[in-house]
């Protein structure tokens, strides 16, 4: 594995309050195990309400956790008062997500000024077994801070169009 030494002192601390800004991770129960420069792990219980028809998670469940564990390994990694997007990732489905809970892990392969790569993998785990369901290669770019995080995303747009 490499080792990446993170730009920001606080990235820890910074991390976490990013990935706890996002409801989307609250609500699939999706938390953050293991956190360290350019390198994280995420895990979720199994759920029926993430599955698909055959009761295996849905693939889109699956992408969402490998996105944000490619997100937030390359946040580690970037400038404090930064914000993160995904640019672009491509997904391959391995096997079916059928187990008692699911692992992402993701680790920077090359980071950037801007843009940063990296590479995630998806465990369905039971009975104390892996098996690897899913991998991501992902594209993230630095962004400087956006709107206040007490304005709803667009509002400031939505008051323009209301001629506000």
């Amino acid at each position: 594995m490499l080792h990446f030494e993170p730009k920001n002192p606080e990235y820890r601390a910074s991390a976490i309050s990013t990935f706890d800004r996002q409801r989307a991770m609250r609500t699939l129960g999706i938390s953050i195990v293991r956190l360290e420069p350019g390198e994280v792990e995420l895990s979720m219980l199994y759920s029926a309400d993430w599955s698909q028809q055959n009761g295996f998670i849905h693939a889109g469940i699956l992408t969402a956790g490998l996105d944000n564990a490619c997100g937030i390994a390359a946040y580690t990694l970037m400038p404090p008062l930064s914000d993160i997007l995904t640019v672009e990732f491509k997904t391959n489905l391995l096997a079916p997500g059928k187990g008692e809970q699911f692992c992402f892990r993701a680790n920077v392969i090359k980071p950037g000024r801007t843009l940063t790569v990296c590479e995630a993998r998806a465990f369905a785990i039971q009975k104390g077994t892996d098996t690897l369901v899913a991998t991501m290669t992902g594209t993230l770019i630095a962004l400087p801070p956006r709107e206040p995080a007490g304005l709803q995303p667009g509002a400031a747009a939505a008051r323009k169009f209301r001629g506000h």
